[in-house]
C-alpha cells in the first residue's frame, strides 16, 4: 500500500450522509529529544463519523497512544489540524482544551481512575460537579447511567467494594454523564481478566448501537475485533483500514 492509501481519509460502509465528527489533516507531533527529533504522528489524515467505533492498533511506538491524546485535547499536534465537530482545536489555549475535554470528550482508562474516598454515585457526578450542575439533576443522571452500566444497586459504594470489572462499569458510566460527542478508551480492558473483558466490550458495544461514537485503543485481536472499524498504526502512519 502506498504512503497516500495509507494516509487516506478511513472509509466504511456508512452513508456519506452520517455527519462527520472528526477531521484530521496530516496530523503531526514531533518529540525533540536532544538532537533527534521523533516523528510520533508524521502526517496522518482520518475523518471519523457520528456513531462509529473505532479501534485503533499497532505496536509499542506505533503512535496509536499519541494518537489517542491528540483526539482527547491533551496534547496538541505539531503540524497539521484537528477538527471536532466543525471546530479547529489544534492549538487552542490550556483553558479552552480542558472545557472541550470536560464538556465534549468522555475518558474511560486501563486503571480505571476512580477516586476511592466517593461513592460510586459522586464519582459518576464528578465531571457534572465541574459544570455546575444542579445537585438534584446531577443525582438523578447518575442513577441514570448506574443503571445503564447495571450498577444501579450499588451507588452507594465505594470502589473498594466493587470488583475490577464494576469498577470499569463506574468509569464507563462517568464517562458517559457529560454526554459526550466522542468516548475514548485507553486499553479498556487491560486489568480484567477475560471474562470480564468480554462483559465491558458488550457494554461498549450496546453504548455504539445506541449511538454513542467510540474510539477506542487495543493491542488484543479479540477486543478490536468488537469494533465496526479498525486502523492500524505502524511509524506514525496509518498502515491499512479494516471496515
Amino acid at each position: 500500500m502506498s504512503q497516500a492509501n495509507m494516509n487516506a481519509p478511513p472509509t466504511s460502509d456508512i452513508t456519506p450522509s452520517r455527519e462527520v465528527i472528526i477531521e484530521l489533516r496530516d496530523l503531526q507531533k514531533i518529540y525533540t529529544m536532544g538532537d533527534n527529533r521523533v516523528h510520533a504522528l508524521a502526517g496522518i489524515s482520518a475523518t471519523f463519523r457520528r456513531g462509529e467505533f473505532w479501534a485503533i492498533m499497532g505496536s509499542s511506538g506505533s503512535g496509536k497512544s499519541t494518537m489517542l491524546n491528540l483526539l482527547g485535547c491533551l496534547d496538541r499536534p505539531t503540524e497539521g489540524s484537528y477538527e471536532l465537530e466543525g471546530k479547529n482545536v489544534s492549538q487552542l489555549s490550556d483553558d479552552s482544551l480542558s472545557e472541550i475535554r470536560l464538556r465534549r470528550i468522555g475518558f474511560i482508562f486501563q486503571s480505571f481512575n476512580l477516586i476511592a474516598q466517593m461513592t460510586v454515585q459522586e464519582n459518576i457526578e464528578l465531571p457534572l460537579f465541574y459544570q455546575g450542575w444542579d445537585p438534584e439533576k446531577s443525582q438523578a443522571r447518575s442513577a441514570e447511567l448506574a443503571q445503564r452500566v447495571g450498577l444501579g444497586e450499588r451507588l452507594t459504594h465505594r470502589p473498594t467494594e466493587l470488583s475490577g470489572g464494576q469498577q470499569q462499569r463506574v468509569a464507563v458510566a462517568r464517562a458517559l454523564a457529560n454526554d459526550p460527542a466522542i468516548l475514548l478508551a485507553d486499553e479498556p480492558t487491560g486489568n480484567l481478566d477475560s471474562a470480564t473483558g468480554d462483559q465491558i466490550m458488550e457494554l461498549l458495544g450496546d453504548l455504539h448501537r445506541s449511538g454513542v461514537t467510540i474510539i477506542m485503543v487495543t493491542h488484543e485481536d479479540e477486543i478490536a475485533n468488537h469494533a465496526s472499524h479498525q486502523m492500524h498504526m505502524r511509524d506514525g502512519l496509518i498502515d491499512r483500514i479494516e471496515g
